[in-house]
């Protein structure tokens, strides 16, 4: 079968997209900038979000007390004992916000990114009201000679589970941000967490037709996975009933359903997350690295005979 994104695989691969787009392997080396959060320095709260401990995904050579240059150079050197067929790099400055600080301030950043050997591009994760017109000029700007993509964090489409969680934006400050973003010519991303507390299966299924709508280039999804050391690990050892972790296969089904109705055009990024187990506050699926979790979904989409996009029905946009 002849799918929408051109290859054999049952869903809108981000490996296979990026093939398609650079002609090779390209691998994201991640680098740590000393940003902070506008829910953390009291702008709009303090604490961050409830689940945010984002010592449990920076790899060991991010520390904002080097050089970008270094952590650059230093990731590059890891990436290449790992995956020996990378030759070009996207910097994913991942931790906290990253267009939260004056506009000159980022310039300089990420302006020394790009001039690093072997950088074809930036991945930029932020909050959706960390970014204005003047930014988003100048990211118009780059993404001209270079790959430029900003991924915001909108973990979840209900207001709700926003102010639960502590974001401090609503899901209409996700839509503004994601459609400024686009109508500039910058590609977008976005981050879901499937499974924040008194969100039933319908609920999260249902996100699928609404993020359809938007305009989105890449999508992670990540189940729900307490850290330690952050307000939701407090959260839970008080009330764990109030939180629900699902079975592999259960969260397997889940995230079929889901990418049955999600618009064939977002490329999908990650199905799940992993947290080294020295962090992990709360149940989990013990130690499965993602490859396998993909393998899973990947034969679950073949016996099913579906595939991504299978119920999508084409809506207007917001």
């Amino acid at each position: 079968m002849q799918y929408h994104w051109g290859h054999q695989r049952r869903f809108n691969s981000y490996a296979e997209y990026f093939k398609s787009h650079f002609g090779t392997r390209v691998q994201k080396v991640s680098v740590d900038a000393g940003f902070t959060c506008p829910n953390r320095d009291s702008l709009k709260g303090t604490g961050g979000c409830t689940y945010c401990n984002n010592a449990a995904f920076n790899p060991s050579y991010c520390n904002p007390t080097k050089t970008i240059k270094q952590q650059i150079e230093e990731g590059i050197e890891f990436h290449r004992k790992r995956y020996r067929r990378a030759d070009k790099f996207l910097v994913y400055f991942q931790a906290f916000s990253n267009t939260y600080a004056p506009l000159n301030h980022l310039k300089t950043i990420y302006e020394q990114a790009l001039q690093q050997d072997k950088v074809v591009g930036l991945v930029i994760g932020t909050r959706p009201d960390c970014i204005d017109d003047e930014k988003l000029q100048y990211f118009a700007d780059l993404a001209k000679k270079n790959y430029i993509i900003i991924e915001y964090g909108l973990e979840s489409c209900y207001d709700r589970s926003l102010q639960n969680i502590n974001r401090g934006h609503t899901f209409a400050d996700s839509i503004e941000a994601l459609t400024k973003t686009s109508k500039k010519g910058i590609k977008t991303g976005a981050h879901i967490i499937i499974g924040l507390p008194n969100e039933t299966d319908d609920e999260i299924i249902n996100q699928a037709d609404i993020l359809s709508k938007l305009p989105i280039t890449t999508l992670k999804l990540h189940q729900l996975q307490i850290a330690k050391n952050t307000i939701m690990e407090i959260q839970y050892r008080k009330n764990p009933n109030n939180f629900r972790f699902f079975e592999i296969n259960e969260y397997i089904e889940l995230v079929i359903a889901f990418l049955e109705r999600l618009n064939p055009t977002i490329v999908l990024e990650r199905f799940a997350g992993e947290m080294p187990p020295r962090f992990i506050a709360g149940p989990h699926w013990g130690p499965i690295r993602y490859d396998v979790i993909l393998q899973k979904i990947e034969k679950r989409l073949l016996e099913k005979n579906t595939w991504q996009g299978r119920l999508y029905q084409e809506i207007q946009s917001f």
